[in-house]
């Protein structure tokens, strides 16, 4: 079976600017980078889609942070650190720190 190819971000970006420069076909620009037309139609609907981020203020947009998933791991933080006291004092008398 063969595996599908992977393309890094910097190549669909490059393909995709050449497409919408508009110098070569699809179909040319499908044979010159050995992509199917499909791809690169997607790649620039993409890179339309996402160019207005560009000039976002702020540069990048900062990570979303999920209050309930953050809560959940300091109650687990809380257990363990619980569990690590209690065996610390269990094992003591057989002189392991």
């Amino acid at each position: 079976m063969s595996k599908r190819k992977q393309h890094s971000p910097e190549f669909k970006a490059k393909v995709a600017l050449e497409a919408l420069k508009g110098e070569q076909t699809v179909a040319e620009l499908a044979s010159r980078f050995g992509v199917h037309p499909t791809m690169i139609h997607t790649w620039k609907r993409a890179l339309l889609a996402g160019a207005s981020g560009v000039f976002e203020r702020g540069g990048t947009k900062k990570p979303e942070i999920d209050e309930e998933q953050v809560k959940e791991l300091h109650a687990k933080i809380g257990e363990l650190a619980v569990a690590n006291d209690f065996l610390s004092r269990k094992l003591k008398p057989w002189g392991v720190k």
